[in-house]
């Protein structure tokens, strides 16, 4: 547990190492599905104008991208990830998008954000929260950049409940995405870490749970793709 730990709190640097091949795995290990996902999220934000989002775990900008071209109630967004060369990638793909307010890459830590207290109207978080080692500190950090009445919306992977999908889900996930992954990427171990931090990460109602017991309320979760993953979404009181 505590060599998993160690290991979350230095993804980033993996992160930095698969930057280049981040986005073609991304849509190659999950069929583009991860496009459908994405999409859906931004389905829920609320459509009262002038929202300023914050996006955590932000990697190259995708969910941004997709926030912008689907949600023109947006007025500001600010996208944090500690990952230098992911950040730098995504400037590149936001420097190709004409935005009606040019958004912000900021290389930060989830635990601390350098932002002020209830700024956010929404904060998203697409496949990050898992590579947290401490998670109540990271919800404290949300819930003090919300304002009141704020929503939380995070995407993550879980796994299905069908146990005919779930075998099928596993052995993908544990014998052929480490492969591809390493093929792709030449790194040994990102797509190994990814097969371990989605085991290990404790999604469903015991995340929801987890957020209520940080405060949030209206905490549900919604399952896509038979389980694969779920969004979370969750309210600042």
């Amino acid at each position: 547990m505590q060599d998993m730990a160690r290991t979350k709190r230095a993804s980033w640097q993996m992160f930095n190492r698969i930057a280049g091949r981040y986005d073609l795995l991304n849509r190659l290990l999950s069929l583009r599905q991860d496009v459908r996902w994405r999409r859906r999220l931004t389905d829920k934000l609320p459509q009262r104008d002038h929202l300023n989002v914050v996006d955590l775990a932000t990697g190259t900008a995708d969910l941004m991208l997709t926030l912008h071209q689907r949600c023109p109630q947006i007025r500001s967004m600010i996208g944090i990830d500690p990952a230098r060369n992911m950040l730098t990638l995504g400037r590149k793909k936001l420097e190709r998008i004409m935005f009606r307010s040019q958004p912000f890459l900021i290389q930060g830590d989830a635990h601390h954000l350098s932002l002020h207290s209830k700024s956010a109207d929404v904060v998203t978080m697409a496949f990050g929260i898992r590579n947290i080692s401490n998670l109540q500190p990271v919800l404290a950090e949300i819930k003090r950049v919300l304002r009141e009445s704020g929503k939380l919306f995070i995407l993550e992977f879980s796994l299905p409940t069908h146990r005919f999908i779930r075998a099928i889900y596993l052995f993908y996930f544990r014998h052929i995405l480490p492969r591809i992954g390493r093929w792709i990427s030449g790194d040994s171990t990102a797509y190994t870490y990814l097969n371990h931090t989605v085991e290990d990460f404790p999604y469903g109602e015991a995340f929801c749970a987890i957020l209520e017991k940080a405060g949030f309320t209206h905490v549900h979760a919604e399952p896509l793709t038979f389980g694969v993953v779920t969004i979370y979404s969750a309210v600042h009181p």
